[in-house]
């Protein structure tokens, strides 16, 4: 078994409001990063005339610090927040 030593792959513990949204964790960054966009598009919480738009509900709201929209670059570092 070759053994990863990527930060991005090494699972992580996952907080209660994140688990809301992507499941109980630990899963790696990537994994939880795949589960949002799933929960996103599922959700319809895209902006549809600015796709980098997040439009939060009331689970992601918790997640992103209360924001009602963020954009993926700023989605990247909140989430980060729920990640230990």
């Amino acid at each position: 078994m070759v053994k990863s030593n990527s930060a991005f792959m090494k699972p992580m513990t996952v907080s209660p409001e994140l688990a809301a949204v992507v499941g109980k964790g630990p899963m790696p960054r990537s994994e939880v990063v795949k589960a949002l966009w799933v929960y996103i598009k599922k959700n319809n919480l895209q902006d549809p005339k600015n796709k980098r738009n997040i439009n939060a509900d009331e689970n992601l709201k918790k997640v992103f610090a209360g924001k009602a929209v963020v954009n993926m670059f700023e989605m990247t570092k909140l989430v980060s927040k729920h990640l230990s």
